[in-house]
């Protein structure tokens, strides 16, 4: 009998373990290669990991909420082969692939279940596997997490309640943010439902939720007994960034180049076409494509900048994926990537660049979509910021950051001579490691990425 350990997959550049947030199958249960089997969370994403072998789940080596090494086994499965060699016997071998089913769908006791469509098999299982969840009234399908019901438990939130918080999740599930983010803003709602029982408002059984605005200790502001300060227990991803922030630092020596650039002509640009833009792609054009057009064409230029450092190696990358920096609605900022930039002119840049921070924003990124950049940028002028000194992503070697365009007082040269006159300027604030970035380099880069913006192409067509 032929059984198979399936290991952690590598989930992107430098993610080196991953948390169990829920197994989506259970042993026992027949898998097809490719479906869908647990669910982890990794410093940046949530990300579904799929099965390598067809056959049977025999057992899970791992439980939800343990840390698990990439490339470390997961679980171990009953391949194919195996499965067919047993069922062999009662059936001819025409009908081979049917027979294990049913075997299986006895075991579990659960036929209704497993008739389903697999998109609801593993989610209706694991509700039917929790007895805190299996009289839920509604959303009979929708799963919650061992954390998002801890955080639920120690909160009063009862199960109707629970389900009437919107999720923002896959499949709407409720996420760690969402329930903190319900939690927040509670006080409020209770304070404006409180008229309703009137006759029962002070005592504490007429709903869980007046007993507890007090706790505010579970949320992410927990108020100090001396109400001097508030302390703030940082979330998994607030950690990982500061883990890598601190150890970006130690690796790379930073140095910061800078250029102002004359936004002015692709400011008049995007005004007179961003409607016509719209109207033709059914995108919104932002500065950003724009900006990573430009970056492409500098990387090409200068191909020493896309590179990453290995022991006294120096590993210069082909392919340019150019990761962009993205604040998400809790503060935290994420960095999808766009693979193989150069291949997109201006209106795919448009369209990944809109998909990608729509997609972070919803927290349905993929761990693929974080993978593998080998530059990034940080548009901080949407911010209002005017210039910063960005950090390095590991391993990369550099970053540039596009500050806000303001309207500024410029010297103008003419072939009749010079003017002052208003130009619409930014910042250019490139960081980069100096181990394998002299200031020659970084400082040519940054100018020809400043080149190409004011050379750009005002007269060209959508």
């Amino acid at each position: 009998m032929a059984l198979v350990d399936m290991v952690m997959p590598k989930m992107g550049e430098s993610i080196m373990e991953c948390t169990v947030i829920h197994w989506l199958k259970q042993p026992g249960e027949r898998i097809e290669a490719d479906d869908s089997i647990l669910e982890v969370a990794t410093d940046k994403v949530d990300t579904e990991v799929p099965a390598t072998h067809a056959g049977i789940l025999k057992e899970c080596l791992v439980q939800e909420g343990d840390v698990v090494p990439v490339g470390a086994p997961i679980a171990r499965i009953e391949t194919e082969a195996s499965v067919s060699t047993e069922s062999a016997a009662p059936v001819a071998p025409a009908d081979s692939a049917p027979a294990p089913v049913a075997p299986n769908l006895e075991e579990e006791h659960e036929p209704a279940v497993l008739e389903v469509a697999q998109g609801l098999e593993s989610s209706i299982a694991s509700m039917r596997s929790r007895p805190d969840l299996a009289d839920g009234p509604s959303f009979a399908g929708r799963f919650y997490s061992p954390l998002v019901l801890s955080i639920a438990k120690e909160e009063g939130i009862g199960r109707e309640e629970l389900d009437r918080i919107p999720g923002t999740g896959a499949e709407n599930r409720l996420t760690k943010k969402d329930i903190l983010g319900y939690l927040e803003n509670r006080s409020a709602e209770v304070a404006s439902a409180a008229p309703v029982p009137a006759p029962s408002a002070a005592p504490t059984p007429v709903s869980p939720a007046p007993a507890t605005p007090a706790p505010v200790a579970k949320s992410p502001a927990t108020v100090s007994l001396n109400g001097q300060a508030d302390i703030i227990q940082m979330d998994r991803m607030r950690k990982m960034i500061a883990q890598r922030m601190v150890e970006s630092k130690q690796i790379s020596p930073h140095v910061s180049s800078f250029v102002e650039v004359d936004m002015t002509p692709i400011v008049q640009w995007r005004a007179r076409l961003k409607d016509e833009f719209k109207r033709k792609t059914g995108e919104n054009l932002t500065f950003t494509p724009i900006l990573i057009e430009a970056l492409v064409k500098a990387i090409k230029d200068f191909p020493m900048i896309n590179v990453s450092v290995d022991g006294d190696n120096i590993i210069v990358k082909k392919a340019i994926n150019i990761g962009m920096a993205v604040a998400l609605p809790s503060g935290n900022l994420i960095v999808p990537v766009i693979h193989d930039a150069d291949s997109y002119n201006l209106v795919g840049l448009t369209k990944k660049v809109n998909d990608l921070s729509k997609r972070a924003r919803e927290n349905k990124l993929t761990a693929d979509d974080l993978a593998n950049g080998t530059y990034t940028m940080s548009n901080i002028g949407t911010f209002g910021n005017i210039m910063g000194t960005p950090i390095i992503v590991q391993p990369q070697v550099a970053i540039m950051a596009f500050g806000a365009i303001v309207k500024k007082p410029a010297v103008i040269e003419t072939p009749q001579g010079d003017l002052i006159g208003i130009r619409q300027l930014m910042f250019l604030s490139h960081s980069y490691d100096h181990r394998v970035v002299d200031g020659s380099l970084g400082g040519q880069f940054v100018k020809r990425v400043a080149d190409y913006l004011e050379g750009f192409d005002t007269d060209q067509k959508i």
